[in-house]
């Protein structure tokens, strides 16, 4: 079993390091599983003493190169404190998650006082970092919550004709 590291002759006591970690998962993956995959991540935060700080979905977004397999996938941003040893730990539990192709963690600071941080989660920000937004490909298209066809909710939303040709009410007869 491998020796839990207690940290560096530099570190003050009470204080920690700031990280953040941002990984991709599959595109394909039900909202059920990023949040599974989000419950494992904070518990791992959490079981190695650390606080997590903010947590964000950024959606699907097109990769620069195949990954995987994958051309796409859901990106998440994390940003927590925690001591040495903890984001070897959080690396060592996405890579043995098959729904996640890549994982990069980066060191803020050092010797953060744990009592003067912010912390930007709450339950339902924890709750909706599950939920991915749209593709960055509907963003662009402008297909971002468009409404599918064959909708029969007509007095709602954007009306094409109506934009081009103008109403679609007949005019008025001016009584001469």
């Amino acid at each position: 079993m491998a020796d839990k590291r207690h940290g560096s002759s530099g570190d003050i006591p009470g204080r920690k390091r700031e990280y953040e970690t941002i990984f991709i998962l599959r595109p394909d993956l039900a909202n059920d599983v990023i949040s599974a995959v989000n419950t494992k991540v904070r518990g791992v935060i959490e079981a190695g003493g650390g606080q997590l700080l903010k947590v964000e979905n950024w959606g699907r977004r097109k990769l620069a190169y195949e990954v995987k397999k994958q051309l796409k996938g859901i990106y998440l941003f994390w940003r927590y404190l925690g001591g040495a040893g903890l984001v070897e730990e959080i690396e060592r539990n996405l890579r043995l998650s098959d729904s996640v192709i890549r994982y990069y963690s980066v060191k803020v600071a050092n010797n953060v006082d744990v009592a003067a941080t912010t912390v930007d989660v709450t339950d339902e920000s924890f709750a909706s970092a599950s939920v991915p937004g749209p593709d960055e490909e509907a963003i662009a298209t402008g297909q971002a919550g468009a409404r599918p066809f064959g909708d029969d909710d007509e007095d709602a939303g954007f009306d094409f004709e109506e934009a081009v040709f103008g109403s679609s009410e007949p005019p008025s007869r001016r009584s001469e």
